[in-house]
């Protein structure tokens, strides 16, 4: 038996549902699953958020899911933590591939969940995309810089996505427009502090922006009418 969590649904045919599923060990898998009757099992478990056991059959790129049983309660995420579950999915969604899966994305996934249950933390969804990037290999170097100098916590350092962080020599005027060191050092131990959070979203949007192009993600525009300051 495999576990994992629903990322999304859509109707098939003959009462059934193509479910994209995240799964321990695999990443993204898509599966076909017959949904019964109104009060079936399978229809009232298949949802986000719900911790599952389940197998599958057939040797194609969309397989049969056979077994399934719910492995734990419903991680419990309600207002704008929903929202931010609901973000984590449709990112995942458009990130993962057949050939970039992330296999081992599961587990950060499935803690980030908890993290929402507890209250919400903006460390903890910089942290999350970090952990995506990286496991899509896409993530540049946040301890040296492209010629292997370590990336020094009193310099500022410009992006180049296809080689890492340059150090640059800003005026008082531009620093603005470049990331501290200070921060990139901070997120790759996974300490950011609040005044760090503002330039880890502007750098994580950078680099996803690469993945989702010029489409927009849906989920992030549920927060404007409620908190319109919220970080996502």
């Amino acid at each position: 038996m495999l576990r994992g969590y629903v990322l999304h649904t859509r109707p098939y045919r003959d009462n059934r549902v193509i479910v994209n599923l995240l799964v321990d060990n695999q990443g993204r898998v898509d599966a076909i699953a017959r949904l019964g009757g109104k009060k079936n099992a399978t229809r009232s478990i298949l949802q986000p958020f719900q911790p599952l056991i389940f197998a599958f059959s057939g040797a194609g790129s969309l397989k049969n899911l056979t077994q399934l049983e719910a492995a734990s309660p419903a991680v419990p995420l309600v207002g704008n933590d929903l929202y931010t579950g609901l973000y984590l999915n449709e990112l995942l969604m458009r990130c993962l591939t057949v050939e970039h899966q992330a296999e081992g994305i599961f587990l950060h996934y499935h803690q980030t969940l908890l993290s929402l249950a507890l209250g919400f933390k903006e460390q903890d969804l910089r942290y999350f995309e970090l952990s995506l990037l990286e496991e899509l290999g896409i993530m540049p170097s946040l301890t040296i810089d492209p010629l292997d100098n370590p990336i020094h916590g009193d310099g500022f350092y410009r992006l180049q996505p296809d080689s890492g962080f340059i150090p640059v020599y800003p005026t008082a005027f531009t620093q603005h427009k470049f990331f501290q060191g200070s921060m990139l050092s901070a997120l790759a131990h996974r300490q950011l502090s609040e005044c760090h959070l503002l330039a880890a979203k502007k750098l994580m949007r950078q680099l996803l922006a690469r993945i989702l192009g010029n489409k927009p993600l849906y989920a992030r525009a549920l927060f404007k009418p409620r908190q319109p300051n919220r970080p996502q």
